[in-house]
């Protein structure tokens, strides 16, 4: 049961800190038990936790498939012959407004989550995404990375 809440804390963390991560890359990310120990959850807030997810698991796995449907009709559409811009552009904006969801949902998960932890809790929980999304822009190629797009680089600072 403890390892699930840890499982669950942790998947949060990486489910709002990136959309996917390969099998590769999986292998390479960091222990979650010693990730989500540094928060130092009393057991009254494992639960609490566990049940945020456990209410919100019905609309996580909604609006997870109408994102992978909405990615599968693109890519459909894409690969039509002729090619249907119209069409193309309405699985676009389905995606988008698919994607919009999804990522509405991470936050208000978030926001419930963030707010059962003390204030220690939430900076150790603030360095920990930041580690999290270092690391998983350490895995993108060169290319893809921030610095390669022309977008500033991320630090490791709390802004003022």
């Amino acid at each position: 049961m403890r390892v699930r809440t840890l499982t669950l804390l942790f998947a949060a963390l990486v489910l709002l800190t990136s959309t996917s991560v390969t099998n590769a890359q999986e292998a390479q990310l960091p222990p979650v038990e010693d990730s989500i120990n540094q928060l130092h959850l009393t057991p009254e807030q494992r639960q609490r936790i566990r049940t945020i997810f456990e209410e919100n698991k019905t609309e996580r796995q909604t609006t997870n498939r109408r994102l992978r449907e909405a990615q599968i009709a693109l890519t459909q559409a894409l690969d039509a012959e002729p090619a249907d811009e119209t069409a193309i552009d309405q699985r676009v904006n389905e995606l988008a407004t698919a994607q919009a969801a999804q990522m509405r949902m991470r936050i208000r998960i978030e926001l419930r989550i963030r707010r059962e932890l003390s204030p220690d809790q939430l900076a150790s929980w603030r360095r920990l995404r930041l580690q999290m999304r270092d690391f998983m822009d350490a895995q993108r190629p060169l290319k893809q990375r921030p610095a390669a797009q022309g977008l500033p680089a991320r630090r490791n600072v709390r802004p003022r």
